[in-house]
């Protein structure tokens, strides 16, 4: 019995940690349908997008003078009572925290931040010695549990690229959070954002993915996720470009990743871009560090409701969306405090639950979505374009010394008497059926149950 990509994904419904099945196996040692694709570990990812981050810049007092030229009416803040810098021991700190405790996602480094200066080369009012000293930084806290974005160009004024300076115009048509990119061709987005991630990669940052600032292709989504895997794939050659545009707040509604424009599949080039939605609102402290956060719109005190409580509880991915300014909260740190009671919460609630980059998280759900599953009585083959790690699938089946083959090679896996203890090469087992966690390998897997 052969299940295509996508009807193989269907049949798994959302992945909830806690499936089970009707009937226990019907025939021991027989692998019969139906099969699911579980969450990686069989646990619920979390993660964090942290937006308007970048080197030194903070981001809301240059951006909202510019933001303000163009729509007088909307922007009165007083930016100018709001730091001109988040500071790198800040970085040091928050960088640190995330790293002892696990905390994973995204973080932006906007590459010619509100136009002050460029992170590859040097801004204006910091030294160069301080521009370097804050991309090491970077490096050292913030790349092992975070994945890096640029966020367009500056965030503010559209740049001609052919210049390299802003558009002479104060104009919503030439802003990147709003007119400019709607009707752009996905050759004309892949340029502008081609020309963003090349100044990450020349200030020495690895890169899988983007991050649209405010309205950036919200109008004109098709040719942004097209123009996200021809700008990845060309500047850094990522193997499953993804990028971050929506959020989604409605109880009920799906915020699983949208695997996208998938290609090439049976090939030796695979191609896919994969859209990660985010789950809650800024309310750590916002944008502009204006208006601080609350912590129970994302887990109340009591741990039985909240956005998080919904997402975690309905299987799928709960990404959480910040802003830098309101993270630092103008040295107040409060969106940083209302992080760390949500992640004190979250453990408090849950046991079952992964804290993975974005990067992670869209590998997995591209293995998930475009792999091929064969099944037949002694053994499921699986035709996987991408290899993801933990890949994590249930079946209707009591195994007997089961074993993952893959590149020449066969490996027993280890039985775990505790679901919660399942990792790569393990598998659990109890009336409803079998739970197997592997290293899924690009090309042909089989898993033989006995």
């Amino acid at each position: 019995m052969k299940i295509s990509r996508r009807s193989f994904v269907k049949m798994a419904g959302a992945g909830a940690v806690s499936a089970a099945y009707s009937q226990p196996p019907e025939v021991p040692g027989e692998l019969v349908a139906p099969h699911e694709v579980l969450n990686p570990y069989n646990r619920v990812p979390v993660s964090l997008i942290i937006d308007d981050s970048t080197c030194l810049v903070n981001m809301a007092h240059f951006g909202i003078p510019q933001f303000g030229e163009v729509f007088p009416d909307q922007y009165k803040q007083d930016w100018r009572r709001l730091p001109r810098e988040i500071p790198d021991s800040f970085v040091r700190e928050f960088g640190e925290w995330s790293l002892e405790n696990g905390v994973k996602g995204k973080y932006s480094i906007v590459p010619f931040p509100a136009c002050t200066g460029w992170v590859s080369r040097f801004i204006p009012g910091w030294t160069e010695r301080e521009l370097k000293n804050s991309l090491d930084l970077v490096s050292e806290v913030i790349l092992p549990n975070w994945d890096i974005h640029p966020e367009m160009v500056s965030h503010t004024r559209v740049i001609d690229l052919k210049t390299g300076q802003p558009y002479p115009y104060v104009s919503a048509d030439y802003m990147e959070n709003w007119e400019w990119s709607q009707k752009k061709s996905a050759d004309e987005l892949a340029a502008y954002q081609a020309y963003a991630l090349k100044i990450l990669k020349e200030a020495g940052l690895p890169c899988e993915g983007l991050t649209t600032p405010g309205g950036y292709g919200g109008r004109n989504q098709d040719n942004l996720a097209l123009s996200t895997l021809e700008a990845v794939r060309d500047v850094y050659g990522a193997e499953i470009p993804h990028y971050f545009r929506d959020l989604f707040t409605e109880k009920g509604r799906s915020v699983a990743p949208q695997v996208l424009h998938p290609s090439g599949l049976d090939g030796n080039d695979p191609k896919c871009v994969v859209s990660v939605l985010g789950c809650t609102g800024d309310w750590f402290g916002g944008w502009d560090g204006l208006v601080p956060g609350n912590v129970d719109r994302f887990i109340t005190e009591d741990l039985q409701s909240g956005r998080m409580v919904e997402v975690i509880e309905s299987g799928e991915p709960a990404i959480m969306v910040c802003h830098w300014p309101g993270i630092y909260y103008n040295g107040d740190k409060v969106g940083f405090n209302i992080l760390k009671e949500i992640n004190k919460r979250l453990d408090q609630k849950y046991d079952n639950l992964i804290w993975m980059k974005l990067s992670e998280i869209s590998r997995y759900w591209a293995a998930k979505e475009l792999t091929t599953v064969t099944i037949q009585k002694k053994s499921m083959l699986m035709e996987a374009p991408f290899a993801a790690s933990g890949f994590t699938v249930r079946i209707n089946a009591a195994l007997r010394n089961p074993r993952i083959s893959a590149g020449g090679g066969e490996k027993p896996l280890l039985r775990v008497k505790d679901i919660r203890a399942l990792k790569e090469g393990t598998w659990f087992s109890d009336r409803t059926g079998s739970v197997v966690c592997f290293d899924l390998s690009k090309g042909l897997n089989e898993m033989i149950i006995s």
